[in-house]
């Protein structure tokens, strides 16, 4: 069955994401406004860009809101990099909280500048050699309890799931690798 797929598309790399997505068996289309939410979907995506640009347009747009309430009551969520910054509790570096669904604590632009950019092979949950992509990514430095690490690097969390979110520190997207959009699409 195919899942119908949400990707927010108010900035940053979501036309990635619908590729990826569509790839892996997904019907994908765009959430720009309050009229496409009330359409019906399995999952949401979240996409990398600029987490404070996608904060307050969510805001201006009449977003946040009713995405948060969907969220909250189960609506499966993947989220990359501005995502992660989006749903978290708490920002070490940034007073702002958008979401604050995902019970972790980040820190934005931790891996370095544009510049800084890398990438590198790790698990992610039963998958190996997972292709990651960090770009001015943002680093997870603290996890509830509650919250499952799902991928590291150097030792540190750069992926969780917590309830019906999945979250990276990383682009996936990225890559032509969509193993980890089939799993999640196989979990929804």
């Amino acid at each position: 069955m195919s899942r119908r797929v949400g990707v927010l598309a108010v900035q940053g790399a979501f036309a990635e994401h619908e590729r990826a997505f569509a790839k892996a068996g997904a019907d994908v289309f765009e959430i720009r406004q309050t009229a496409d939410i009330e359409r019906s979907f399995d999952a949401l995506v979240l996409p990398g860009g600029e987490s404070t640009v996608q904060g307050k347009l969510l805001r201006d747009l009449k977003l946040l809101a009713p995405l948060r309430q969907r969220i909250a009551e189960g609506l499966p969520v993947f989220a990359t990099c501005a995502g992660l910054i989006l749903l978290a509790k708490q920002i070490a570096n940034d007073s702002a909280v958008w979401f604050g669904l995902l019970p972790v604590t980040v820190r934005r632009n931790a891996y370095g500048r544009q510049l800084g950019s890398f990438t590198t092979k790790g698990q992610v949950g039963s998958l190996a050699d997972v292709p990651m992509t960090f770009i001015r990514a943002p680093a997870i430095e603290s996890v509830s309890d509650n919250v499952n690490v799902l991928s590291t690097f150097d030792g540190k969390a750069t992926g969780v799931r917590h309830g019906n979110i999945w979250a990276f520190a990383w682009h996936p997207e990225l890559t032509t690798d969509e193993r980890i959009f089939a799993a999640f699409l196989a979990w929804c």
